[in-house]
């Protein structure tokens, strides 16, 4: 008798126990390990989470936000998506301003923070040495990306931050047979397209330090972007 495919909440928490195992890249896999032994100076009484990193929302979320990988001492450590260092710093706050974050700081797993209505992910669920996987290793992760989208039922609008979210949400829809090729669909902060199923895919760039601290990526800027993303998931079309 085949086994029953779970849906929703209960989908979308087997889907991250299954990325918390996945040992597909020993690279990465080595990388994280190394990165919660040696451990930063500041977090030297933090217990690591190490391991591959699960995503972190509302399972009836109608706003997907898909990031690159974790970071080594962000997300490695803390065990949750942007939590823990300059990117999550600069995020949580603009998503509690636009209505999805129950408070505006993100410090650990166990710090309170509920999502409304968004769910984060990223194309990488490992934290890379230099912030860079490898295209393998994206390889690897795009499966379970493709299943997270499936059962995301309500999914209106996706957000990708930087250009390797951007393109792996593309890949994604080549992959799933949604478009045929990439055409029109170019990375660019700000820019908005309509896509298969209904939905609206926005491009931002990263918050990850080197944006925020030069000023490429400002707090206006980020928030007109999940202001946007909140008018569309409530279907209102302002052009």
């Amino acid at each position: 008798m085949p086994t029953k495919q779970l849906k929703g909440h209960d989908g979308l928490a087997a889907l991250n126990a299954r990325v918390v195992e996945c040992d597909l890249c020993p690279r990465l896999r080595d990388y994280c390990r190394e990165v919660a032994e040696k451990k930063r100076r500041a977090y030297m009484d933090w217990e690591y989470w190490g391991k591959p990193v699960p995503s972190f929302g509302d399972a009836k979320a109608r706003v997907l936000l898909l990031g690159l990988a974790p970071g080594a001492h962000g997300s490695n450590r803390t065990g949750r998506p942007f939590t823990g260092d300059g990117s999550g710093d600069f995020l949580y706050p603009v998503l509690y301003e636009a209505g999805f974050a129950s408070q505006p700081n993100a410090t650990s797993r166990d710090d309170g923070m509920r999502l409304r209505d968004i769910w984060i992910t990223s194309v990488g669920r490992c934290a890379p040495p230099g912030n860079k996987p490898l295209p393998e290793e994206l390889i690897h992760c795009s499966a379970f990306l493709d299943e997270e989208i499936g059962l995301l039922s309500r999914l209106r609008v996706v957000v990708c931050l930087g250009k390797i979210a951007f393109d792996g949400f593309v890949a994604h829809l080549i992959r799933t047979g949604q478009i045929g090729k990439r055409g029109m669909l170019q990375f660019g902060h700000g820019l908005e397209y309509a896509v298969p199923g209904n939905r609206r895919l926005l491009a931002s760039y990263h918050p990850s330090l080197q944006n925020t601290n030069t000023g490429r990526l400002t707090k206006t800027m980020f928030l007109k972007v999940f202001a946007r993303a909140h008018e569309l998931a409530e279907g209102k079309d302002a052009g």
